[in-house]
């Protein structure tokens, strides 16, 4: 039996449940194949950070994978529509018995899966699916009336529950060595049509599974015990950074929740407060998943709550243009969107505030930003990327109540009180007082020199609360 292993967001050799089955189910050897889809990424608002990362780490498994004696072919295929045929053509060409690959979760994904599953069956051949996503599969956590759930504590008193009943789900180690390379490998492409890369922010992310296994050790190792007291300080360096090699597949869940079992006395639950909220972390990341197979429509543009798509949001292009090139007047949200755009990352408190802060004080429509997040986050992740920005918007499953608006002057005050995130990313605003930093009418007064290149604030937060409130109040049930 000759098996092509499918890779897609998974890019690892290290706990990767196909590969892992398909060297020791294959006789006459494996091979690794991997979709270029340039118009179904453009589609799907990937930026050019995100391709290239994809594409250093792509390049950095297919070594792991010759050392495996596992080539790599690369399959250009425009469109999720292509890729059935260009995965019936390599199967047939290579005479392969079945194709294994990892669930994807999302609406397009498992369209194409279904329709590369009737092309291979036509030929006499298999496609197997596997969870590699998630901890648990979506199926394996629902209410006692057998719903998915729809609040996130209940939801993780079920997966917990649940993780306790199977048992042992360890991550797994790399694949067994195969006997001989079926074929030549292919070279990872360096550019892809549609998209600028080679300008990206590359020194903040280095590619490949020694690295992102060595950042988890690290993390584990110097930062969980302290996680959760200094999660929410942008400027202090609290946090895993670990989300893009997890968006990617570099990292698999599994491997992070053992990493932090092991420094939370081997429990999932409850036990020191750094590694305990870490995992509560991890949960989040199963959740949102588990909510895209439940609530098909949150992968189509639609929000969670039907009542929320008749709000009615602003249109103004100078007001969103702000906000995306950092030029709020605010510092927080400014230092905030500068990040992103500098690194393809955002600190997650801040992705909070700034988020809010388009929807609710700017009253502009939450998917406008959702779509930005994508087009520039090295992270960039349907499921986690959705669930945040309804969260923020009031929108979306187990969201903040509509009249919880954050004041970002106050956020700003109690996470960054010494201004070190917002003077990192706002160079005009090096030399005012940290305490004018966290109120508009101090700023403003302090906006010399430098600061005087810093514009006002683009909206008066008396007027836009109301505002907001009156639109929520105009559609609620």
């Amino acid at each position: 039996m000759r098996i092509l292993v499918w890779f897609r967001s998974d890019l690892r050799t290290d706990d990767n449940t196909a590969l892992a089955t398909a060297a020791r189910d294959a006789s006459r050897g494996v091979v690794g194949v991997y979709t270029v889809c340039p118009q179904q990424w453009q589609a799907h608002d990937w930026g050019a950070a995100k391709v290239e990362f994809v594409l250093q780490n792509l390049a950095c498994m297919r070594e792991r994978l010759l050392r495996l004696n596992i080539p790599l072919r690369i399959v250009t295929a425009p469109r999720f529509a292509d890729v059935p045929a260009a995965l019936q053509r390599l199967a047939r060409d290579l005479d392969c018995d079945a194709v294994y690959a990892n669930r994807e979760l999302e609406v397009n994904e498992t369209r194409r899966d279904a329709a590369v599953r009737a092309a291979l069956e036509r030929d006499g051949r298999t496609l197997r699916l596997f969870d590699g996503q998630t901890i648990l599969p979506p199926e394996a956590v629902r209410t006692g009336e057998g719903r998915f759930y729809t609040v996130f504590t209940p939801f993780k008193r079920a997966w917990l529950a649940r993780l306790e009943a199977l048992g042992d789900v360890a991550p797994q180690g790399p694949p067994r060595r195969q006997a001989e390379l079926v074929c030549a490998p292919d070279d990872v492409p360096e550019q892809v049509l549609g998209f600028d890369l080679g300008c990206g922010p590359a020194e903040h992310w280095p590619a490949g599974e020694n690295v992102a296994l060595a950042r988890l050790g690290r993390f584990i190792d110097e930062r969980i015990a302290t996680y959760k007291s200094r999660r929410d300080y942008p400027g202090v360096g609290g946090t895993s950074r670990l989300s893009p090699y997890l968006a990617a597949g570099v990292l698999s869940p599994r491997r992070c929740l053992a990493e932090a079992r092991a420094a939370n006395e081997g429990r999932a639950g409850d036990r020191r407060p750094g590694p305990s909220c870490w995992i509560s972390e991890l949960v989040w990341r199963e959740f949102y998943r588990h909510v895209l197979v439940g609530f098909p429509r949150v992968s189509m543009g639609r929000a969670f709550k039907p009542a929320t798509e008749q709000i009615a949001w602003r249109d103004s292009a100078a007001d969103l243009a702000a906000w995306q090139a950092g030029r709020t007047g605010v510092p927080i949200v400014d230092a905030g969107m500068r990040q992103l755009a500098a690194e393809g990352w955002m600190h997650n408190r801040v992705r909070m505030i700034v988020a809010m802060f388009l929807a609710k004080d700017l009253l502009l429509d939450w998917r406008l930003g959702e779509r930005h997040f994508m087009r520039h986050l090295v992270d960039g992740d349907l499921a986690s990327n959705n669930g945040g920005w309804q969260w923020s918007a009031s929108t979306g499953t187990d969201a903040a109540p509509y009249f919880r608006i954050f004041n970002p002057y106050s956020q700003s005050a109690k996470f960054d009180p010494d201004g070190a995130y917002i003077r990192a990313y706002v160079p005009e605003l090096r030399d005012v007082p940290a305490a004018a930093l966290h109120d508009p009418a101090a700023l403003a007064d302090a906006r010399t020199g430098a600061a005087t290149a810093y514009p006002p604030p683009i909206c008066e937060r008396t007027t836009t609360r109301e505002r907001v409130l009156a639109a929520f109040r105009a559609v609620a049930p």
